[in-house]
């Protein structure tokens, strides 16, 4: 639905009021759409605010159908819309780089569709609940926790610890277990570690070291 502000744009001073019912039959937001379910009339207040600019306010309400986010219902959410924006006559556009594309105007023309849905965007909830204490469903079997309960382990491993685990293992897999290398006494031939004094006379290099009975 188009509005013409030619006469607002042209005219410092001017205001005009104006209520419109919006035609949107569903709303896309992220890749997902949306089927509306209900919607108020929009009502606008357009005020000329300089030579070709104008500001547009006003109220407006959708109502949509979406699924909750925690247990995947069917719920309808509610969507309170208000409007603060400024429009400007074609010769007064401001550039891209403002960060106001304008994609809602067409010369002098407003499309008030293109205005709500960007409107919708702006103010969707990051979160949609069937209520605010959804439990959700178990990840594991389905069940909605909400009607019941199950017999699912619940336990969720940090996944900080997955990476401590697996460097554990690797090291583990490396480790082996080796034979000590034994060599003759130089004086009474019994076998003993290198360079340790001897368990059997108690001597080191010939030397008595410690006596032994």
């Amino acid at each position: 639905m188009f509005v013409n502000l030619t006469e607002v744009l042209l005219n410092e001073g001017r205001t005009v009021t104006m209520q419109i019912e919006p035609e949107l039959a569903q709303v896309t937001v992220g890749g997902e759409t949306y089927p509306v379910s209900g919607r108020a009339a929009v009502t606008l207040t357009i005020t000329n605010v300089g030579k070709g600019k104008a500001e547009v306010r006003g109220e407006g309400r959708i109502v949509f159908r979406a699924r909750c986010g925690r247990c995947l219902k069917d719920v309808e959410e509610t969507l309170e819309l208000v409007i603060d924006r400024t429009v400007y006559a074609p010769d007064r556009m401001p550039s891209p780089e403002d960060g106001d594309d304008q994609e809602y105007m067409n010369g002098y023309q407003m499309d008030v569709e293109e205005l709500l849905r960007n409107e919708i965007v702006i103010n969707w909830p990051m979160k949609i609940l069937c209520r605010p204490d959804c439990r959700g469903i178990c990840r594991q079997c389905g069940q909605d926790l909400n009607t019941g309960t199950c017999d699912c382990d619940t336990f969720v491993p940090d996944p900080r610890m997955a990476v401590i685990k697996d460097i554990f293992n690797r090291r583990r897999a490396n480790w082996k277990m080796t034979a000590p290398t034994l060599v003759k006494c130089s004086k009474c031939g019994a076998l003993m570690v290198p360079h340790r004094v001897c368990k059997k006379c108690g001597t080191y290099n010939k030397k008595e070291i410690i006596a032994v009975d």
